[in-house]
Parts: C-alpha cells; sequence; structure tokens
C-alpha cells in the first residue's frame, strides 16, 4: 500500500443522528428509471404472515429484536461469493439519519454516496424470503442492496420520510422488478422460490 495515499474521511452532520446504522452489500450502479409490479395475490403459508401485508416473514419473528447479521456472513467465504456473483456486490455501511441516507465504504471510511430522503421515491422488494431491496431515486440512478436487516431498512425509512416530508414512501412488492443501474443500464431482479431457498437473478434488459 503506497503509505503517501490520501485517503477522503467522511464526515456527517452531527445534527442527524442516525436512525439506522448497519452492513449491507450493495451492487455496483449508476442512474433511474423503475418500473411497478403489483403483487400476487397471496404466497402465504398457514405458519407465515406477510410484512406490510405481503412480503412473506415467519410468524416467530414478529415481535423479534433485531439484532443484525445472524449468519455473520463476511466470515462466509461461499456466501459472500454467492452475492458477489449477482451483480458484483460490495460490502457498504448504511445509516439513514432525519435527513438523508449515507453510503460508506467501511474498508476506506470513504463516504460513497449521500442521497436525501426527498430524493426517494419508493422502494421495491419480492415477496419471498430473501434479503434484496431496492431504493428507487428518480433525479438519479437506483441502489440495489441485500441485508439481512431488510425489514427493519424499510421500516426505519418509511418513518423517516414520513417524518422528514410529510409523506409515506411507497413500499412495492413483486417477484420481478427493474430498477436503473445506472443512466442508460435497466437491470431486472428475478426472484423464485425453490426446495431449500430463494434464487435470485439479476439480469440486464
Amino acid at each position: 500500500m503506497n503509505p503517501y495515499k490520501a485517503q477522503q474521511r467522511v464526515q456527517i452532520d452531527e445534527s442527524e443522528t442516525p436512525k439506522y446504522e448497519g452492513d449491507v452489500q450493495e451492487e455496483e450502479q449508476q442512474e433511474e428509471k423503475w418500473m411497478r409490479l403489483r403483487p400476487s395475490d397471496s404466497n402465504v403459508t398457514e405458519d407465515q404472515e406477510p410484512f406490510m401485508g405481503i412480503k412473506v416473514r415467519r410468524k416467530a419473528s414478529l415481535r423479534r429484536e433485531y439484532k443484525g447479521d445472524y449468519l455473520d456472513v463476511p466470515s462466509r467465504p461461499f456466501l459472500m461469493k454467492i452475492l458477489r456473483k449477482q451483480g458484483k456486490m460490495k460490502r457498504r455501511i448504511l445509516m439513514i439519519t432525519d435527513f438523508a441516507i449515507y453510503i460508506v465504504d467501511p474498508d476506506t471510511d470513504v463516504l460513497k454516496r449521500r442521497i436525501a430522503l426527498a430524493a426517494v421515491d419508493k422502494m421495491c422488494l419480492s415477496e419471498l424470503s430473501d434479503n434484496f431491496f431496492a431504493i428507487i431515486i428518480p433525479t438519479e440512478y437506483d441502489l440495489l442492496m441485500a441485508s439481512t436487516r431488510k425489514t427493519e431498512i424499510v421500516t426505519v425509512l418509511v418513518e423517516a420520510t414520513k417524518s422528514a416530508s410529510e409523506y409515506e414512501l411507497e413500499v412495492v412488492f413483486s417477484n420481478r422488478f427493474e430498477y436503473n443501474a445506472s443512466a442508460d443500464l435497466i437491470k431486472e431482479v428475478q426472484f423464485e422460490e425453490v426446495e431449500g431457498g430463494v434464487r435470485t437473478r439479476i439480469v440486464r434488459k
């Protein structure tokens, strides 16, 4: 490593106390657009109850205290390999304050992106028990991320947006949704329930 290489440090206004802070996986991407897709009628079994009335969530998790990464994903090379294979996934720190979302690179302590809450249009998730979610920002490029804390992230972001701008953030559930990975690149995320879990594919449109 070059000892003279300068590093950009993260500076965040202390008046914006983070409502949420945690590790996520982010796919490399860069700019706008979305497609709204309607959720299917139901895929909830007797031992499950949906998050926000749609997304599959087991009853045992309804009153569970949020504790974070239960699998310790960074310590499991095969899981990290799977995530990276699905679109060059990189580890990121996600912070949500009263006014903005911050994306930080934990390896370099560099602030990669700041997104005003007012710029967020909606969030997209599948109806299944995967860890992916997309944050749609029409004036910029969208974010596709993966986290074991997705339910907590969605809840905090909806509440923060409502508090900051007095409107409720729309949350769209579909097992197929599109997002703008860059100004001229649209990708589709496809989810399929298979034996033992959920198969996720990210494809170019």
